[in-house]
């Protein structure tokens, strides 16, 4: 059966989902997205994910045509018609038909599709392995000229990055921001762990990541991840990184929705810690594991 996807209140074949050329959100990357996934017929933290595209939405003075409601439907309904019960789901709305000029208001409605598909962004090994990243020359957008709270369709920034290492043979980059602090990946929030005491329990540990105001999404995963560290009493801050606290931090990962959680054992050429997934990166991908599969809104097909 080929993929359905649906488009402003329709559901079309993949090969006949068509938008205009005219589109703004092709012609300027003007719109929003939200990447989702569906694990065994639960949407993960969907209500967060429709916030947070409605405020990025909001924050573009973008109309949203439905309301979440009626979202929630569409997206449930195009999982059903694609009998998928585990998925990766893409929620896009663009600004729509306009001209050529820029000016947003000449575009009458917004358009809005969503894909349901399967997704795998890294092999299997490496979340066994662990993850090599590379630092590159592009430097994360600055906050106050792309706001990296709206996920924009404008994802140059990361697409240069994420070129860049590929070039240097990695499959992800650590992007800084215009003063030399980490700031995330291309696609995915940065966690270090450091040890402070004898490591015998997770209070001989602290949890750290870059504060959003320094250049970072404020991801689902990432927040799941720092709610989890509450619960089991992991200490945990935000706090300005470098790339030398990471290069001597005891482990670091990444999060996002399509990596989920996934361990970095090298990063420029050096070894991070052990050199292998810590231990609290493997809990804490345990415990985000089990929670896949409980914080979210459930559908059967």
């Amino acid at each position: 059966m080929e993929l359905q996807i649906y488009l402003d209140g329709k559901w079309y074949p993949k090969s006949e989902a068509k938008i205009s050329i005219f589109d703004h959100g092709l012609l300027y990357g003007d719109g929003v997205f939200e990447g989702i996934r569906a694990y065994d017929g639960l949407v993960f933290k969907l209500d967060e994910h429709l916030k947070r595209l409605w405020e990025s939405a909001h924050t573009l003075m973008l109309t949203i045509p439905m309301d979440v409601k009626a979202m929630k439907v569409a997206i449930l309904e195009t999982l059903r018609k694609n009998q998928l019960m585990d998925a990766y789901i893409r929620v896009v709305v663009t600004r729509g038909v306009g001209d050529l000029g820029l000016s947003p208001w000449l575009c009458k409605k917004a358009t809005v599709f969503i894909i349901t598909d399967k997704i795998a962004l890294y092999p299997k090994s490496l979340y066994q392995k662990g993850l090599e990243i590379i630092t590159v020359p592009t430097v994360r957008n600055l906050p106050e000229a792309v706001n990296p709270s709206i996920k924009s369709l404008n994802y140059l920034n990361n697409i240069m990055a994420k070129i860049e290492a590929k070039n240097g043979g990695c499959m992800e980059a650590l992007m800084l921001n215009h003063q030399g602090y980490v700031a995330e990946c291309t696609g995915d929030n940065v966690f270090m762990v450091k040890k402070t005491g004898k490591g015998q329990t997770v209070k001989d540990y602290i949890l750290l990541t870059p504060p959003t105001y320094l250049g970072a999404l404020k991801g689902i995963t990432r927040q799941a991840i720092i709610e989890i560290a509450e619960r089991i009493k992991l200490p945990f801050e935000e706090r300005i990184i470098t790339r030398h606290d990471l290069f001597n931090a005891n482990e670091v990962f990444l999060t996002g929705t399509a990596a989920e959680v996934i361990p970095v054992v090298k990063i420029d050429g050096r070894g991070i810690g052990e050199g292998k997934p810590g231990k609290i990166t493997s809990m804490l991908l345990k415990d985000f594991q089990a929670l896949t599969h409980k914080d979210g809104v459930r559908y059967t097909l």
